[in-house]
């Protein structure tokens, strides 16, 4: 299957969703930047709340494509000891690359959310949405910190992704919505015809926009962060 662009795959995405439709208890967290995009697209069709969830990948200095882990907004870890010990990393070495990302979340967190923390996800249906994923590093980071936030559920909803990465992402959530998954799968971008990059001005104007269309609707209370914590596979 081949999108358009993340806003096409965002409303292909929402007609899989239309159980969620005005659920009071639903929120939309996007993984930005492009998640925010689709994300938007989705909040606006099921008329549901949009905010971001913050995780970054942990990359090989040698090789910024190559994920060895992720680090979430509450302060989970998570590393791939396999990638670890491919890449010949020492603790000083990932030491170095995990405070790298942790000060780009304290700057995205400020730049999209001027201060505010997460929403209030005890007993809410968390729906995660991002533009694709290649080795799911990132998502398996942010489904572990979710799972310490006490959801009532989290449903995955994304475009695309190879067949192995959504088989593992089906054995970890309650329900799974991925597009396509096609065999050989190349880089995320190869399977939308306008792929550009988006930047923190547009995350910020979404996340403005969808904020405007449900004001009064976000929950007042706020999630504090997690206590950090590293898990390794």
């Amino acid at each position: 299957m081949l999108f358009r662009d993340r806003r096409h795959a965002g409303i292909l995405l929402a007609n899989h969703l239309q159980v969620y439709r005005g659920d009071h208890q639903a929120v939309i967290l996007a993984l930005p930047r492009g998640g925010v995009v689709v994300g938007h697209e989705v909040s606006m069709a099921l008329h549901l709340p949009l905010d971001v969830f913050i995780t970054r990948k942990i990359a090989a200095p040698e090789s910024p494509e190559y994920a060895v882990g992720a680090i979430s907004e509450t302060g989970a870890v998570y590393l791939n000891r396999e990638a670890v010990r491919a890449m010949q990393l020492s603790q000083e070495d990932l030491d170095g690359l995990i405070a790298a990302q942790r000060r780009e979340i304290e700057r995205r967190r400020a730049l999209y959310r001027e201060g505010r923390g997460l929403p209030h996800l005890h007993h809410r249906t968390v729906i995660l949405v991002d533009d694709g994923i290649a080795t799911g590093a990132t998502l398996f980071a942010t489904l572990e910190a979710l799972a310490a936030l006490n959801p009532l559920r989290v449903v995955v909803a994304m475009p695309v992704a190879p067949p192995s990465t959504a088989a593992r992402i089906r054995a970890l959530v309650e329900t799974c919505v991925i597009l396509s998954t096609p065999e050989p799968f190349e880089a995320v971008g190869c399977f939308f015809e306008e792929f550009d990059q988006v930047t923190d001005d547009e995350v910020i104007r979404t996340l403005h926009q969808a904020n405007e269309a449900f004001q009064g609707d976000r929950p007042t209370r706020r999630t504090p962060s997690a206590i950090p914590t590293t898990r390794s596979v």
